[in-house]
């Protein structure tokens, strides 16, 4: 149609019959040339803007929490990688419902809708799939070359994070990943000695100063040593700066219950995260990696494998001095915040690789050299409504109880402690 065409088109032979009156024997070839690259530039760019908009359609099959949870996340990070063509579900919205205005129709008119809207991925976000899923359609969509995914795998790949509580033992042990042993396990292992050895070499300076500082900002030993939990469970002593000034009593440590103890010096340790540069030292002797799941104090292994589904998992990876998790949502103030960045750390150990480690390890250096998200948890915007609970088959304590993973019981817990 002539109103697709590209503007340039359409007034080219405007232009042309007008150069010819005004200039009826000079430059008339260049002004051609000039209008078909012109016109060819034109063309190329809405095509390729055709392309780069229809590539970013994704379609949602389904309705509930978990589709509600994608759209949400979708349409808040504000990113030009995805944008939501609508939703097609069997039953139609409330009129009141703001699910209304994106739903495009019910599930057996799929291969319409796909025609309409031209999506590049069709999300597979259906609670209950015994009702019935629309398969010849989505199977002609495949073939098509338009991508039909598991909304747990799209909402994985989408926001960095496993859904646990949806999360079946099957999907895990059939699924692709967790390549947590041979050169995988050997070349993190050889990217940590050469990365720490080079690194305490560096900061040596630096490790002096700090040292001093913290001895003559408040009393205390200059380095906090703690017990926490390593690859397989087994203890051993993690290196810190001193932060906090010394106390008599037990307390808990949650950072959230121990701001006041917080000293001059390790407000802006902490803040640019210059306090976890002894665990290098913990590198070399073989009981972390640079980079993996945060090692927790073994007081809190056992509380943790009873109401964190797959905490276990977490054992089968070195400790890191920073991790996904840590990049991506920070320090945790409480269970559910250690639930969180659990989703996290699945992640990691299920998609480790060098590339992997390589980003987290320049977006931590980012990290201390501006000196954000060391303090705080980290979020990348407020929520838009409550947060969504993941639709599953099984009840919280059954997800809670994992009887294959060692140390999983029935029995729940309530935590005393959490990591500084």
């Amino acid at each position: 149609m002539v109103t697709k065409l590209p503007a340039v088109i359409e007034f080219a032979p405007v232009v042309l019959f007008g150069w010819h009156v005004a200039f009826p024997t000079s430059g008339l070839a260049v002004l051609i040339g000039t209008l078909l690259v012109a016109v060819l530039f034109a063309t190329v760019r809405r095509m390729t803007r055709d392309m780069r908009e229809k590539s970013r359609r994704v379609l949602i099959l389904g309705s509930g929490p978990l589709a509600a949870t994608l759209i949400e996340e979708i349409e808040s990070a504000g990113s030009p990688r995805y944008c939501v063509a609508g939703t097609v579900d069997l039953l139609m919205p409330d009129s009141d419902s703001p699910e209304r205005a994106r739903w495009l129709g019910p599930s057996d008119r799929l291969r319409e809708i796909v025609e309409q809207v031209h999506p590049a991925i069709i999300v597979v976000a259906v609670a209950d799939r015994r009702e019935g899923l629309p398969l010849q359609s989505l199977l002609e969509a495949r073939v098509r070359g338009i991508l039909v995914e598991d909304a747990l795998e799209f909402s994985e790949r989408l926001m960095g994070k496993m859904a646990i509580e949806a999360l079946r033992p099957s999907m895990l042990i059939l699924g692709k990943g967790f390549r947590n042993h041979g050169w995988a396990d050997l070349t993190a292992r050889a990217v940590s000695i050469f990365g720490a050895a080079v690194g305490l070499v560096l900061c040596a300076p630096l490790l002096v100063a700090i040292g001093l500082a913290v001895k003559l900002d408040s009393r205390g030993p200059m380095f906090f040593i703690q017990q926490r939990a390593g690859r397989n469970g087994k203890p051993f002593g993690l290196r810190k700066f001193r932060t906090m000034r010394p106390c008599s009593e037990p307390t808990s440590e949650w950072v959230s219950d121990n701001v006041g103890r917080i000293t001059r010096v390790g407000h802006y340790l902490r803040r640019f995260r210059l306090d976890e540069l002894p665990q290098l030292v913990n590198v070399l002797q073989g009981e972390m990696n640079l980079v993996g799941p945060r090692p927790h104090p073994v007081t809190n292994q056992v509380v943790f494998m009873e109401r964190i589904a797959y905490y276990g998992l977490r054992s089968t990876v070195r400790p890191g001095v920073t991790g996904w998790a840590q990049i991506r949502y920070g320090y945790a103030n409480n269970l559910e915040e250690e639930t969180e960045k659990m989703r996290y750390d699945l992640y990691y150990i299920k998609n480790r690789s060098l590339w992997l480690d390589l980003r987290i390890m320049v977006e931590t250096v980012g990290t201390i050299l501006f000196g954000t998200g060391a303090t705080e948890v980290r979020r990348r915007r407020a929520p838009l409504r409550p947060q969504v609970t993941w639709t599953t088959s099984r009840t919280r304590a059954e997800s809670a109880y994992m009887p294959w993973l060692p140390g999983s019981t029935p029995t729940p817990a309530r935590p005393s402690a959490g990591p500084q």
